[in-house]
């Protein structure tokens, strides 16, 4: 039977709250978390802390079971057990925005949310992804970064503790995955909510977490802090090791496979 639990995981402690501990407090908390599928073990007891502000990225080769994971912490997966202790207040962005058609991009953002200031708070949260012109368009006038940016505002409208982001990127040129870089660097300083994204790409996730773990035949097997200065460059030597370190957990010859920069298959 899953046990599932949805709140804050500890209130601060006396030494949080008079500033004696450095550390923030743990936003997620997953604890012998198992998932199967028949007779397929997908999560093998994965055990997770994540703070508040914290970026963290998850990588694995397709079918590792990253997005199961996601779906987990995102309350998505019934058959799921093991202990789940997540915010109440938790947002998803997929790859594809899945923005209705028939709303506009305004009423897309503000979806469900109570309050006479909605509509407002929609409109100021789209100027900060970019889209303050666009909130009367309709969704199908838009391009593939305008759709993920307008995800992103639906998301962050909503003031997410836990933002979890399952490869929104992936479908994006080379160029706008730049510029979309850049923006949920600049919104999750803003916002602070810890992160927990899912990609195939190796360079992503070195660019924009603080740690990185790798998900390999249901467990994590690698989980390393990312300590390179920024701004993080590709060609710092920093990176170029941790990049070689991961593809290399992931099974990866650089050297025969060309996979430098590249995404995972």
């Amino acid at each position: 039977m899953a046990t599932r639990e949805v709140e804050v995981l500890h209130p601060l402690t006396l030494d949080e709250r008079v500033g004696l501990n450095p550390e923030p407090p743990l936003a997620v908390r997953t604890e012998a978390v198992r998932r199967r599928f028949g007779d397929r073990v997908v999560l093998d007891r994965i055990d997770l802390d994540i703070r508040k502000g914290e970026f963290v990225a998850l990588l694995g080769r397709s079918g590792s079971g990253k997005s199961t994971f996601l779906r987990a912490l995102a309350g998505l997966d019934e058959g799921v057990e093991g202990r789940i202790t997540v915010p109440t207040a938790r947002s998803v962005v997929f790859q594809d925005p899945r923005l209705l058609p028939w709303a506009s991009v305004l009423d897309n953002v503000v979806l469900g949310l109570k309050g006479g200031d909605a509509r407002d708070h929609g409109r100021q949260v789209l100027d900060e992804v970019g889209l303050g012109g666009h909130g009367d368009a309709w969704p199908k006038t838009l391009s593939g970064g305008e759709a993920q940016r307008a995800s992103l505002a639906r998301a962050l409208v909503r003031e997410p503790e836990l933002l979890l982001l399952d490869e929104p990127f992936g479908a994006l040129d080379a160029l706008t995955r730049i510029r979309m870089h850049a923006l949920l660097q600049r919104l999750c300083a803003r916002y602070t909510p810890a992160v927990l994204l899912v990609t195939h790409d190796v360079d992503e996730a070195l660019l924009l977490a603080d740690r990185v773990l790798v998900l390999t035949e249901g467990v994590i097997s690698l989980d390393v802090p990312v300590d390179v200065p920024a701004p993080r460059l590709r060609g710092d030597r920093q990176f170029i090791s941790l990049r070689s370190r991961l593809l290399a957990e992931l099974g990866v010859d650089e050297a025969a496979e060309g996979a430098h920069g590249k995404a995972l298959p």
